[in-house]
């Protein structure tokens, strides 16, 4: 039985050194696919793995002196990084101004304002997320920097690269947990810094280790150029994220989201998490590539938040 860990000074402190859990009933047959294995970033105190890029970010801009004390935190953001940084903010008091949609779920918004944040919603008719979407989000939250530039610090996920070291130390915790060495890293794109951030590091370590960026199938901006509509949470802004170097992933795929919802119910059941929709794109494609790679290799990708967020929705629904 492992040992405890110690009591935490603060909420910040338990950021990361998230678990990795061995696939087994989800996995097809080893004898004949790779090993699949799944980091558990839902165990993060938001629940997402954006709380490490949240307080990159955050001090970062605090060590250049970009953030001061009393100053108002800006972003744009579908919720988990909007959750993310309400929590980051509240612990080291800075207000925080959220510009999100009802296309996200409830949860989420409930969540920014638990924290302290003030919401500003766009409508998004249908509740879906378009290739307009993000672009008028992001247009509303520069507008409220430009305001007052002294007073409004945009974070700008998309391309703030201070959310770049953040991503790498989950990089450096699966080159720890994985001595062995990982054949195999694929995830979803949203702004892309995961990807990046955990590529850098696995490339560094393996050069010869495989990425996949993952993408909705009806919205294949990065795998075939056009930009669709669909209902995938913190993924597929209907850009390219300004974060992925083309050098740092070796293939873009496509996956379809039905597929990647049955996933996540299929998870819930047989392998007993609770994960969002973004994570079932992630587990379709794993056991995608354990077919690829065949026996004896190793597959990694990321359960990015937790299914908790999704129960008003139809996500975790009884069929």
């Amino acid at each position: 039985m492992s040992q405890p860990a110690p009591p935490a000074a603060t909420a910040l402190s338990i950021i990361g050194n998230t678990p990795v859990l061995h696939l087994r009933k989800i996995t097809p047959n080893n004898d004949t696919h790779a090993s699949i294995y799944l980091k558990l970033e839902s165990v993060n105190p938001t629940g997402s793995y954006k709380d490490r890029m949240a307080l990159s970010m955050i001090e970062e801009a605090e060590a250049r002196g970009d953030l001061k004390p009393g100053m108002t935190v800006v972003e744009a953001t579908g919720g988990s990084t909007g959750s993310s940084l309400a929590f980051i903010c509240a612990m080291k008091g800075y207000n925080f101004h959220v510009v999100s949609s009802d296309a996200f779920a409830a949860e989420k918004i409930r969540t920014m304002r638990a924290y302290g944040a003030e919401v500003e919603i766009v409508h998004a008719p249908g509740g879906k997320i378009t290739k307009e979407l993000f672009p008028e989000m992001m247009r509303r939250a520069k507008e409220r920097v430009e305001s007052d530039p002294d007073v409004f610090y945009y974070a700008n996920q998309f391309h703030n690269s201070d959310a770049l070291p953040g991503y790498a130390s989950l990089g450096g915790e699966l080159v720890a947990q994985f001595p062995g060495g990982i054949d195999a890293f694929c995830g979803a794109a949203g702004s892309g810094g995961m990807l990046m951030g955990v590529s850098q590091v696995l490339r560094a370590k393996w050069p010869k280790t495989k990425v996949v960026v993952l993408e909705p199938a009806s919205s294949p901006v990065i795998s075939e150029g056009r930009a669709g509509v669909h209902g995938v949470e913190g993924i597929a802004p209907g850009f390219v994220p300004p974060h992925l170097e083309r050098e740092l992933y070796d293939e873009a795929w496509g996956i379809d989201e039905a597929e990647a919802r049955a996933m996540c119910r299929r998870l819930a059941r047989e392998e007993g998490i609770l994960v969002g929709t973004s994570t079932g794109l992630n587990v379709v494609a794993a056991v995608k590539l354990a077919k690829e790679l065949g026996p004896r290799k190793t597959v990694v990708t990321v359960a990015c938040d937790s299914g908790l967020k999704y129960l008003n929705g139809n996500l975790l629904a009884d069929n």
